[in-house]
């Protein structure tokens, strides 16, 4: 079977580091979807715009691995716990295919790079390849009464504080961005119980360091990278 890259996406994440753990947590987290030359024709997303959300096919491109493993050890059972990869939503799976649902914020149908669909809740790095765009259906995909197994509704999330003067260039939409993603937790959860320990990660443009003190974040660094 031959797949085609019809895109990649261009998001506010630059490294694995920081990224939800699932598409919608992080609500303000935006990406831009940018076609391939092959599949610029603006016949191919006619009548897009009539639905809110979208179904993103695409390839773990950081996490491919020669060889494959039937268990593994998700962050929402502390790291620690083995499950089957099927019962995961895991990047270090057979075929490293991954699904997410974002809401649809807009098509730029005369951008430079040809047709360019805007979206947000994203949980993908920077660069990730697209295999496909369904559109979501509410009275299909939407299923009340699901069982989750051991995912038993979203995690709780940290409180945010910055140092003093750390946010004073920031905009409103780009400190609503870092506080709603460090709200997430991005830690592994082995390191949950270490205490003053400093982190890093990339976003939006902005290199982030924080730590967590309290049970709640503090932003110690806030610099363009």
């Amino acid at each position: 079977m031959d797949m085609k890259v019809i895109g990649h996406i261009d998001t506010c994440y630059e490294e694995k580091f920081g990224i939800p753990r699932q598409p919608g947590l992080v609500k303000e987290a935006w990406g831009k979807i940018i076609l391939e030359p092959e599949f610029r024709n603006p016949e191919a997303l006619r009548e897009l715009e009539g639905f809110s959300h979208l179904w993103l096919v695409f390839i773990f491109h950081q996490s491919v691995r020669a060889e494959w493993k039937p268990t593994v050890r998700p962050p929402r059972l502390g790291g620690n716990k083995r499950i089957g990869v099927f019962a995961s939503r895991s990047p270090f799976r057979p075929n490293p295919i991954g699904l997410s649902a974002v809401k649809l914020e807009g098509l730029d149908l005369d951008h430079l790079s040809g047709p360019l669909i805007k979206v947000s809740g994203v949980d993908l790095v920077a660069g990730t390849p697209i295999l496909d765009i369904k559109p979501y259906i509410p009275y299909a995909d939407s299923i009340p009464g699901a069982l989750g197994g051991y995912v038993d509704g979203a995690p709780s999330g940290l409180g945010v504080e910055w140092k003093e003067g750390v946010d004073q260039y920031l905009s409103v939409p780009e400190k609503n961005l870092i506080e709603a993603t460090l709200s997430a937790d991005p830690r592994p959860a082995y390191q949950h119980e270490k205490k003053g320990r400093e982190y890093g990660c990339l976003i939006s443009g902005y290199n982030i360091r924080w730590q967590v003190v309290d049970a709640k974040v503090l932003v110690l660094e806030c610099n363009k990278s």
